[in-house]
Order: structure tokens, then C-alpha cells, then sequence
């Protein structure tokens, strides 16, 4: 019998630890904790969920390459984790943000501080991967006498980290290599460079830039027999429902249901001003 066997089964109680939810609620935490299940860990992961969920995660901590946990345990002394990531090198990195920074979408999002849900396939699209590519980029270890790795303290940080990646998703770029900070700093680089050297023109093509500025106002022969209606229609925000909702809340509303509201008000205010002219 080994000396795992003898001690308690039951850990003790933790101070203040970091109880994990039922479930993770975002695309990228869900996958993070599936690639762990592809690795060949799921069943050991199971050792830990219930550890996670009471809460006897008490410290965790994540790092450029590695994540730092403290669990109690059936000890007096919380357990020890470490949890290391193979670093992107910084060859990597230019790669990864010279493709974030090439696709418009995924860029605002990010500079946004949001997770782009197709994230994955712009970095595979450069060879890298948004998180380890397999069992052997991760290195965990615990301070226990558990030879089996994950053992459950190990499996309760990775239940806890995930949750962390839920409510915040730069933590992976962090423990890839890159902080909020550094990744973003980056691709706002890159877009200015790119502004620039997109708004470099000829003096020909400055000019006929110009002469179409004066005139954009300025309505052609054509547009001679138009003529608009200054009353405003009867659904002003008609576009907005066709488009239907959008991925972005703001002070918890859709953003589509707060610009209808606009848009009904700014009609009505334009027919005012066109009525009392």
C-alpha cells in the first residue's frame, strides 16, 4: 500500500478558496478543457471537479508560461501546482499578430477585449495554436505523493483555470507568452503601420480626392427629378429588425434594440425640423 493510500480521504476545509461553477460558459474555456479530455486525462479530470466546485482551490495564479495554484488538501499545508505552457518564441508571436492584425474582424474584436470566435483558425492559418498542441507542451506537477498526474489537485486547477479563461480570455495569451497589454500594444502597432503606408497617394490622386470632397454634396444631373418625402416612414428602424440582433450588449440590451430607439427619435426630429422649415 502506498502512502498516497494511507492518508485521508477527506481534504479539509479551505479559507477562502475559489469554488468553480457547474459548467464553463464560453466557447474557449469549453475547448480548453476538451483538448484536455483528447489528451487521454478525462477520466483523472473527474478527480478534481469536485475539489474545483468546494472550493479547495484557494491560489491561482497565471503567468507567461505557467500557472501557480495552491490546493488544499487532506494536509494542514495547501498542495502546491505549477502548471507550465510551451512558450510561443517571439518569432511565433510576430506571426500570430501579423495574421490578427491582416483580418479586420478579428481585429477590432481583440482591441475591443474580446475573444474573436474564429481565433483558432486565423493562428492556424500560421502554423501556431491558441492553446498546447498536446500533453507533451503541458508540464504539471504537485507537491503530493500521488503518482498519477493529473492527480486531483493538478485537476482542480485546470477546472479553475478554465473558469478564469471564461471570464477572461487574454489570460491564455498570457500563459502562451503575451499579456493583454504586450499582445494588444502590438496589433495597434500594426494597424498604424498599415494606415500609414495605405495612405500614402500621388499628388494627381490627392487632388482628384480633393475635387470629389467639394462636390460630394452636391447632387448630379441625374438626382434632378428626385424628390423625398420629409415625413418620416412608419418602421425608421426597419433595417435594424431585418439585420436582427447583434453579437454586442451594451448596459445590458442588445446594441440593435438601443439603436431602434435612436432611430425612431431621429426620424421623428428630422420631420420636425423639414415641417418647420
Amino acid at each position: 500500500m502506498g502512502a498516497a493510500e494511507l492518508e485521508p480521504t477527506r481534504p479539509l476545509p479551505p479559507a477562502g478558496g475559489l469554488a468553480a461553477g457547474e459548467h464553463t460558459q464560453t466557447w474557449w474555456s469549453r475547448r480548453f478543457l476538451e483538448l484536455l479530455e483528447s489528451f487521454g486525462v478525462g477520466s483523472r479530470l473527474e478527480r478534481g471537479r469536485n475539489y474545483a466546485r468546494g472550493g479547495q482551490v484557494t491560489e491561482l495564479e497565471v503567468e507567461p508560461g505557467i500557472v501557480l495554484a495552491k490546493v488544499q488538501g487532506t494536509r494542514y499545508t495547501p498542495y502546491r501546482v505549477r502548471i507550465r505552457a510551451k512558450l510561443l518564441s517571439e518569432h511565433q508571436w510576430r506571426r500570430a499578430e501579423r495574421a490578427m492584425a491582416a483580418r479586420a474582424l478579428p481585429l477590432a474584436q481583440l482591441l475591443a477585449g474580446r475573444m474573436p470566435p474564429d481565433v483558432e483558425d486565423v493562428l492556424a492559418g500560421c502554423k501556431l495554436s491558441l492553446f498546447p498542441a498536446s500533453y507533451t507542451d503541458l508540464k504539471a506537477s504537485c507537491d503530493c505523493l500521488d503518482a498519477e498526474n493529473p492527480c486531483k489537485h493538478i485537476a482542480a486547477a485546470y477546472y479553475l483555470l478554465a473558469e478564469r479563461f471564461d471570464a477572461d480570455p487574454f489570460l491564455i495569451f498570457t500563459w502562451r507568452g503575451r499579456t493583454q497589454e504586450e499582445l494588444l500594444d502590438g496589433l495597434r502597432a500594426r494597424r498604424a503601420r498599415s494606415k500609414t503606408k495605405g495612405s500614402s497617394t500621388s499628388p494627381r490622386t490627392a487632388a482628384a480626392g480633393a475635387e470629389g470632397t467639394r462636390s460630394f454634396w452636391e447632387s448630379g444631373p441625374e438626382l434632378a427629378d428626385l424628390r423625398i418625402s420629409p415625413l418620416a416612414g412608419e418602421a425608421p428602424d426597419a433595417l435594424l429588425r431585418r439585420l436582427g440582433p447583434t453579437p454586442v450588449e451594451a448596459d445590458g440590451r442588445n446594441l440593435a434594440d438601443a439603436l431602434a430607439v435612436m432611430y425612431v427619435h431621429l426620424a421623428e426630429a428630422a420631420e420636425r425640423r423639414a415641417l418647420s422649415g
